[in-house]
């Protein structure tokens, strides 16, 4: 499962959405996806040269041609250190960081799935049953709700559903994260994206979702036990009493949408 935010900014006031998912694939035989953070032109660059080589008949390696992921994460390793030497030559006078970061995901037929963080010195990490995900970019504020929830046996809804959670926890903290999020589902063998989806504040999943996961959040934060002065002279505790009513609005609300 992967997941995105499509916010860019290059200034305070220049706040642009680009894609930082991108799809390569060979339906039956392999299929990559690659998340990128970080430099945006440094990304560009990587992305362009990656795409060049697959349409490249002569082109020594390319994704289209890969048999191993970690094969394919070395290659993207190479090409995201070359984009960014070739970058740092024209940015040393502005002092701006030319690095990235990039995640890639799939599978190629015969093999096992496979989930890679890149750094930008090319290396990676691949994730494990000890650590069952992988995040770049704006991580802190959205990392909680993985860290509790994601699991290696976590279905791939449900924890695509976290992802979206966490996203928009970031961006309620945030503003260099923003909407549109792009999401994706790999299957195993399928060797194909299974579902894509981008979402908008305006798209009803998302509201949906955003909307719950508030209304749940603050509910639980008043059901959780009280301070002892807490206590109404009848005996019962009044925020309980309060969250009590908190939750039959929402039912009210979900009912009335229905």
């Amino acid at each position: 499962m992967f997941a995105a935010d499509t916010r860019t900014s290059a200034a305070f006031d220049d706040v642009r959405v680009h894609g930082k998912m991108h799809v390569f694939e060979t339906p039956g035989e392999r299929v990559f996806v690659l998340l990128s953070a970080g430099n945006l032109a440094t990304t560009q660059a990587v992305v362009a040269r990656l795409r060049r080589d697959v349409d490249d008949a002569q082109s020594e390696f390319s994704l289209a041609r890969a048999t191993r992921i970690d094969a394919a994460a070395d290659y993207v390793g190479r090409m995201l250190v070359a984009c960014q030497a070739q970058m740092r030559e024209s940015a040393q006078q502005s002092g701006v960081s030319v690095e990235a970061t990039l995640i890639l995901g799939g599978q190629v037929a015969g093999e096992e799935p496979a989930v890679l963080l890149i750094y930008p010195l090319g290396n990676w990490i691949a994730a494990s049953p000890e650590t069952p995900y992988l995040q770049i970019g704006e991580s802190k504020y959205g990392k909680p709700i993985l860290d509790r929830i994601i699991e290696p046996q976590t279905r791939l809804e449900d924890a695509a559903r976290c992802a979206l959670v966490s996203i928009d926890s970031t961006i309620r903290s945030n503003v260099s994260v923003g909407l549109p999020i792009d999401l994706a589902l790999v299957r195993r063998d399928e060797l194909r994206i299974g579902e894509r989806m981008r979402l908008a504040e305006d798209t009803p999943l998302y509201a949906e979702i955003h909307d719950t996961w508030s209304r749940k959040l603050e509910a639980a934060v008043r059901s959780l036990p009280r301070f002892p002065w807490e206590a109404t002279p009848a005996g019962t505790p009044a925020l309980q009493q309060a969250a009590s009513i908190a939750d039959a609005q929402a039912q009210a609300q979900t009912q009335a949408q229905q």
